[in-house]
């Protein structure tokens, strides 16, 4: 629900009054959570100066699994997907007994269909990326949706470093995973994927660049890879030849996804604002792992 602002207060006073029937705690909740957002940003702060004409949007989806203790905001929800708001620092899928977002995700839907539905994997998102990652609840749901996902569109934000020398551009090539884990560029076709990615510069901050990246493919590191071959690695992505002066978070939020509905085609489109703190880069570790 989105409502506007009509006076100056603190965000805590405007969600009160707004919620009258609803106790402090679960408002603070609903805050720690990220389910608020103002001006399409997730705001945490109790104290955040709201003026006049400001837009606060409350997550009702969100704050469902706040309440159900989901460590992240749900984005998009219906009996055949749930699309989640991905933090950076957790796998998708695990094979080595860490906990998962795949898990997490189960055990929601489990509880929420008592045990008629589960979480099934229908892409992924690299343990240090955030932003928009897709589940189906049903085997048929994941088969259709995979089936149609040449008609999916994925758009990400990246901070770089340095300035790529064409401001928008496709790079192309094929990628093949060594005996260490790692992904490259190789001219040798054999058992390597074929992979497409496209960026536009939308923005320059001082010797860095914010790119909109858009992918045809779905390769495993294929947006680190492919911008680290053009000499702009991903800021923090010290796999991929960043800067390892300081430990940082890797700058590559999955921002938006669209796909067709497995039930009725209709587009679904859903979006995940930029992170805070995500254009800010202090001389000092983040200590993000």
């Amino acid at each position: 629900m989105k409502s506007t602002v009509k006076k100056s207060s603190a965000l805590m006073e405007f969600l009160t009054e707004l919620y009258p029937q609803s106790p402090r705690t679960r408002i603070k909740k609903l805050l720690q959570g990220g389910t608020i957002r103002v001006n399409d940003k997730p705001v945490t702060l109790y104290s955040y100066p709201l003026k006049p004409g400001d837009i606060v949007e409350v997550n009702k989806q969100a704050g469902n699994a706040a309440r159900a203790g989901l460590p992240f905001p749900v984005l998009y929800e219906d009996q055949f997907v749930i699309v989640i708001d991905k933090p950076p620092g957790k796998p998708t899928s695990s094979t080595d007994g860490s906990l998962s977002i795949q898990e997490i995700i189960s055990e929601f839907v489990k509880k929420q269909s008592k045990g008629k539905f589960r979480a099934h994997v229908v892409h992924r998102l690299d343990k240090e990326v955030s932003g928009v990652l897709l589940f189906a609840k049903t085997n048929e749901a994941m088969e259709t949706i995979k089936e149609n996902w040449q008609a999916t569109e994925k758009h990400y934000y990246a901070l770089v470093e340095g300035i790529p020398e064409k401001e928008e551009d496709t790079i192309r090539s094929w990628l093949i995973e060594d005996g260490s884990q790692k992904v490259h560029s190789t001219n040798n076709t054999a058992n390597a994927k074929f992979s497409v990615t496209n960026y536009k510069v939308i923005r320059l901050i001082k010797d860095h660049a914010l790119l909109d990246v858009k992918t045809d493919t779905g390769r495993k590191n294929q947006i680190r890879v492919h911008l680290s071959d053009i000499g702009c690695p991903i800021i923090g992505d010290r796999k991929y030849g960043a800067s390892d002066e300081f430990k940082r978070r890797v700058r590559l939020h999955a921002y938006s996804l669209s796909f067709p509905h497995p039930a009725d085609g209709r587009i679904i489109i859903v979006k995940s604002p930029m992170p805070e703190g995500f254009l800010s880069l202090k001389m000092k570790d983040e200590h993000y792992k």
